[in-house]
């Protein structure tokens, strides 16, 4: 499924909400993406845009699930596969596409929050080729500068490689299907095109659209690296808190292309679907690398962490040491993660009550703790080194014992169910 597929297939399941009143993108779409939670929402009628916007259509794993036909419960096992079962996407002709005036204006692009540097696209990739490592796709926000420039965000790995190999055009797409956006924030080596994940997941081709091999895509916008800076920022990151104004490169709108009935996706800046977004792919990569060590049994982004700076990993323990071993091998798979928790797998990994209970009856701070100190953290946090981004990261093995009986650290089932109101009158 495309998105337009999926936005259809939320309706007639009755998970698509409508709005067809007018709203401003400067804080009003915003507020009702938050007040919607993990609901879907269409906006028919975003004042200045030429399109409609679509948001929230990852806010939840159930959601995610329905797009990759499977169960939520699957869903790690589905991208995990995707990820060692890579497969080339085909290439198929399109002609549906169509060159409108290359204006920002025409777009819904938002304002988020008060402290936002300015209007943010929050949902777009960038699909750039090199002639050696080949295509790569990468999720960059963009702040708009004026209705031609915008400023990108682009940390130290691929993109940047391809700019400092020479990169100047590339494509920024808005609007792609479910499986090309988990493939696309799924962390790869350069070598990998991350279609293939994508394609792996669900059939998932590319299209040619302005000189471009992209994905299918609601809006293709063919930008040109101006070789200067600007400042970017700030911005509300996964963490919840203002990512810092800095400089990043400055990026020209030469052509914009859309449908006839294209659909711009819109994402809320630490809201359930960027951190669903964001989380989500990193817990295939965490489960393969404790998979390696132990016998890895599910892995959860919490989101109190932002999806991003805590996990928590159950695995089914064998030896005294499968705890420990999980811990070095969890931060391996996912080196921004800053804390995590290793329980046993009867523990439900998505309820922060249960993982607590099992941090309170079954972890011992004197052997059941790793300390990594002056180890690089994660950009998001605001406590890390602002300089060096070094931190302290902490793993806490909440696993039973294997030299006690298990039966003193389970809770008993309960003797008997009733309904109390069976019972009254």
């Amino acid at each position: 499924m495309n998105l337009k597929e999926f936005v259809d297939l939320l309706e007639k399941n009755g998970k698509l909400k409508r709005v067809t009143k007018e709203v401003d993108p400067v804080y009003e779409v915003a507020a009702l993406m938050e007040d919607a939670g993990d609901t879907p929402l269409y906006l028919e009628n975003v004042k200045g845009s030429v399109l409609p916007c679509i948001t929230n259509i990852c806010s939840s794993r159930e959601l995610v699930a329905l797009a990759l036909e499977c169960g939520p419960n699957e869903i790690i096992s589905k991208i995990s596969n995707a990820i060692n079962n890579l497969s080339e996407p085909k290439t198929v002709n399109t002609d549906s596409y169509k060159e409108i005036e290359a204006s920002l204006d025409n777009l819904p692009i938002l304002t988020h929050q008060t402290t936002d540097g300015g209007p943010y696209i929050a949902s777009a990739m960038a699909v750039a080729h090199d002639d050696e490592h080949g295509r790569n796709i990468s999720f960059h926000r963009a702040m708009k500068i004026d209705s031609n420039h915008m400023v990108m965000r682009i940390l130290d790995r691929h993109l940047k490689e391809y700019m400092d190999r020479g990169l100047k055009e590339f494509a920024y797409c808005n609007g792609v299907s479910v499986p090309v956006l988990l493939g696309s924030a799924t962390s790869f080596e350069i070598e990998n095109d991350e279609m293939a994940v994508a394609n792996a997941l669900a059939d998932s081709p590319v299209i040619e659209v302005g000189g471009h091999m992209v994905p299918q895509s609601e809006v293709v916008m063919i930008c040109e690296f101006t070789g200067e800076l600007h400042d970017e920022g700030s911005f509300l990151d996964l963490t919840e808190t203002p990512d810092i104004i800095r400089k990043g490169p400055v990026i020209e709108i030469k052509k914009i292309f859309v449908r006839d009935d294209s659909i711009f996706h819109a994402l809320l800046p630490s809201g359930p679907e960027h951190k669903v977004l964001m989380g989500m792919p990193r817990e295939p990569t965490i489960y393969n690398k404790v998979n390696e060590v132990v016998d890895c049994h599910d892995v959860f982004m919490t989101h109190g962490g932002g999806s991003w700076l805590h996990g928590v990993v159950a695995i089914n323990k064998k030896n005294d040491d499968d705890g420990l071993k999980a811990i070095d091998a969890a931060f391996a798979g996912h080196a921004s993660m800053k804390h995590v928790w290793i329980v046993d797998s009867d523990i439900d990994i998505t309820n922060p009550q249960a993982v607590e209970w099992a941090m309170a009856t079954r972890f011992q701070g004197d052997k059941g703790i790793v300390v990594k100190t002056r180890v690089k953290g994660s950009s998001l946090d605001p406590s890390s080194n602002p300089e060096t981004r070094e931190t302290v990261k902490v793993g806490f093995d909440c696993t039973i014992p294997l030299n006690r009986d298990k039966e003193d650290f389970i809770k008993p089932k309960p003797a008997m169910k009733v309904k109390l109101e069976d019972y009254l009158d």
